[in-house]
């Protein structure tokens, strides 16, 4: 993985763990938010791929809708009570009822699907560029795009995203870094540092940190990663 070091060139924060949850480890995380008490994660890999409704408290997958093999399941946002959810190379969205995880429509979409989030009004999507795009719920049509960049340089490899208190905030692919982006300028505010959640044992055979969750009524965030035997409550600050 990348360091600190090599990537940050912003100011860099720490964090502490509140609590630590059960995360299924055979789970490929790449959305995941957190909805009414329960969390709401999209995992991919062809033929593992899926939307499912977990508990906080115990990682119980309490619903499951299966992806068809053909598709490598990414990132994933609840708009409107519905849930949007990409694909990595299809160019192809689902959107699901949140309740029933019933199949909706479906929309396309140019390039790469990695992470997605919404400000309320428009979905934003990542493609592991240093391009966010934003997106039409309705249609999926392109409004408008935006370049990160830290310090004047381009970050790239922009994945899953959440948006929290204004901010855009964005794992960066195979670093242990999550990047807290200004949704008007792009400018890289600041990084969090989230080197060490897991021990050298419970890190044997996972993959990349990956999975931002906000809790906006208790102002709690989590993190998890792809095939991360837990799921992490967390405070940042210096």
């Amino acid at each position: 993985m990348l360091t600190v070091a090599a990537m940050a060139e912003s100011p860099v924060a720490r964090y502490r763990v509140v609590k630590a949850y059960p995360h299924d480890p055979g789970a490929f995380t790449q959305g995941l938010i957190y909805l009414d008490g329960f969390l709401y994660e999209s995992t991919g890999l062809n033929g593992r791929s899926s939307l499912r409704m977990t508990e906080l408290a115990t990682g119980k997958v309490l619903q499951r809708q299966p992806v068809p093999a053909q598709y490598f399941a990414e990132g994933m946002t609840n708009f409107g009570g519905q849930l949007f959810q990409l694909t990595w190379q299809s160019g192809k969205a689902f959107v699901y009822d949140r309740f029933s995880f019933k199949l909706l429509r479906e929309h396309t979409y140019t390039g790469e699907g990695w992470g997605l989030t919404n400000d309320g009004k428009r979905l934003i999507l990542s493609d592991g560029t240093a391009q966010i795009r934003f997106i039409d719920p309705k249609t999926f049509a392109v409004t408008g795009k935006l370049n990160v960049t830290d310090q004047g340089k381009p970050v790239d490899r922009l994945n899953e995203l959440e948006y929290v208190k204004g901010e855009i905030l964005a794992n960066v692919w195979q670093t242990e870094l999550i990047a807290r982006i200004s949704p008007v300028s792009g400018k890289v505010l600041g990084w969090i540092d989230l080197s060490g959640l897991l021990t050298p044992s419970e890190a044997q055979g996972v993959d990349v940190l990956n999975g931002i969750a906000y809790d906006a009524k208790q102002d709690r965030l989590f993190v998890t990663g792809k095939l991360w035997p837990k799921l992490f409550e967390i405070k940042v600050g210096k």
